[in-house]
């Protein structure tokens, strides 16, 4: 069955589309236009309107506080690393004073003792020599009672002037004692 409405183009097709080709591209690329137009512009309004919306501008101040803290923060860090630089080379220069200081005492620790065992030598010195001339003054006296024992018994009468005479050579004994330990 054949179509009802059978309408005979009395142009060529070739005739028609360069006649209503400007045209029809003129519509297309206005169409087109309109299309990216609104494509592109409805986001556009949708982030404007997002943009200026209270939410954002308050995501936007705190944004810009998070930036001063952390800016505040890193001046704050930068000021104690300083700090603990500064107080690092402190801490060196007096554990340098602290291991000088002990090497000083160290060293007068040593000549401190070798002086006590000096001292000690001397004084062990001294000491024998203090009982060689106890020893010696013990021995002198021993001997000065047995000469006055014997004075005293060949001159009963003269007893006084014995024991007188007998003192002057027990006195010029410890002297000469004395001055050999000095």
């Amino acid at each position: 069955m054949a179509p009802i409405l059978y309408d005979y183009c009395k142009m060529s097709m070739d005739d028609i589309w360069k006649e209503d080709g400007d045209k029809r591209c003129k519509l297309v690329v206005g169409i087109l236009g309109l299309l990216v137009i609104v494509l592109l512009g409805v986001p556009l309004i949708f982030f404007i309107i997002k943009a200026n919306s209270e939410a954002c501008q308050d995501g936007l101040r705190a944004v810009m506080e998070c930036r001063n803290v952390t800016y505040l923060l890193q001046q704050e860090l930068a000021e104690a690393q300083r700090g603990f630089r500064d107080a690092e080379a402190q801490a060196v220069t007096c554990n340098q004073t602290v291991m000088a200081l002990m090497a000083s005492l160290d060293a007068e620790k040593a000549q401190g003792r070798k002086k006590v065992e000096e001292l000690e030598g001397e004084i062990t010195t001294l000491n024998h020599k203090l009982q060689d001339a106890s020893a010696e003054v013990e021995r002198l006296r021993r001997e000065n009672h047995v000469l006055n024992a014997r004075i005293a018994d060949t001159d009963s009468a003269s007893s006084q002037d014995s024991s007188c005479a007998a003192e002057p050579p027990l006195l010029i004994l410890l002297l000469g004692l004395s001055a050999l330990l000095l």
